[in-house]
């Protein structure tokens, strides 16, 4: 409604970072999470995440610059780095661990080209939600080497049981952290495109950087203006997500019911996701003799018109997994893993 209202007025451009009244309500969100030093000039809005994402790449790095991403990761991630000039260094995260980050892959893999390292949490694909203590030693690494912490936390309120979220930055108010989140998930709202991105620590140590923040902000104008309006309602308004992954709620249950079908299938496996909407289970590739994960997700939708995405397109280094989503409704999900059980039984490639 409070787009709808605005409508009148809210057909021009913007400050470039966003409403004032939208960015401080961002701002008064995370203060109350813990990050107390951020203000509304360390807030940008943008259209989606997806862009602030390729901002914060291209603000940063030079050619030959490494960034630490996760593997599994959010492939934007690891697009943006390449389109600014930089090196994707891909971090393995353990399955056998709830797929947590191996932190001592991520201190092998410091150079002394590396700028920052990325945290999905809760993760995409994987479904992880990461433990304070795991995060506080991650912060300890990004301490020691002097790295900028990038944490996307787009699906901070999607989380299932017990599982609980906290926010990277907060532990780190020494460190310079930015934090990626919007109303595409939580809200369901993907078509506004409203995303933002917090900075939050030494910001003086930073100027240059900001600067070219601030530019490339600058360069495309302002995001849309009309949905910025919906921002403030969304962050103080009541949190209808809570309905959806409690007990009975329509995320909970999919995700309970996909997650047994798979484990249930001959040569699959699933570690159980404790948040966002997505799960990467294993496959036994000798068991069925892939060795292009690619052609058997084509395969599969050939023969049985459902969808899949392999693996390797999240930068997984090895042809053993694949990604389904589970938002579709548990009819749906029956109906898809049954066929994928079916076509597996028969399956080998050459």
């Amino acid at each position: 409604m409070d787009v709808i209202r605005n409508l009148p007025t809210a057909q021009g451009y913007c400050d470039s970072k966003g409403l004032y009244s939208a960015r401080k309500a961002i701002m008064q969100h995370y203060q109350a999470r813990g990050m107390r030093d951020v203000t509304v000039e360390d807030i940008y809005i943008g259209n989606g995440v997806s862009e602030l994402i390729v901002q914060a790449m291209q603000a940063l790095l030079n050619s030959g610059d490494e960034m630490l991403v996760p593997a599994p990761d959010y492939p934007l991630w690891t697009a943006a780095v390449s389109l600014s000039g930089g090196n994707a260094v891909h971090y393995l995260c353990d399955e056998s661990s709830d797929w947590f980050p191996d932190l001592d892959d991520i201190r092998a893999k410091i150079t002394p080209r590396t700028r920052g390292i990325v945290i999905i949490n809760p993760n995409n694909p994987t479904g992880a939600v990461y433990s304070k203590e795991l995060l506080m030693e991650i912060v300890e690494i990004a301490r020691q080497n002097n790295l900028i912490i990038f944490a996307d936390e787009i699906y901070d309120k999607i989380l299932y049981d017990d599982a609980e979220h906290h926010s990277i930055a907060a532990m780190a108010p020494d460190l310079l952290t930015i934090t990626f989140n919007g109303l595409s998930k939580t809200y369901r709202v993907a078509g506004f495109r409203q995303g933002w991105m917090v900075l939050n620590g030494p910001k003086k140590h930073a100027k240059g950087y900001i600067e070219g923040l601030e530019m490339l902000a600058s360069m495309r104008l302002c995001a849309n203006v009309p949905a910025q309006h919906a921002i403030q309602t969304a962050l103080g308004g009541y949190q209808s997500i809570s309905e959806f992954i409690m007990p009975g709620g329509r995320l909970y249950e999919q995700r309970n019911r996909a997650w047994e079908l798979l484990n249930d299938i001959p040569g699959v496996s699933c570690v159980k996701p404790r948040g966002a909407l997505y799960m990467f289970p294993k496959i036994d590739a000798k068991r069925f003799n892939i060795h292009d994960d690619q052609k058997m997700v084509l395969d599969f939708l050939l023969q049985e018109k459902v969808l899949l995405v392999q693996g390797t397109a999240f930068n997984w280094p090895w042809p053993d997994h694949f990604r389904i989503v589970t938002l579709p409704r548990i009819d749906d999900i029956e109906m898809s893993l049954s066929k994928f059980e079916r076509f597996l039984s028969g399956y080998r490639q050459l």
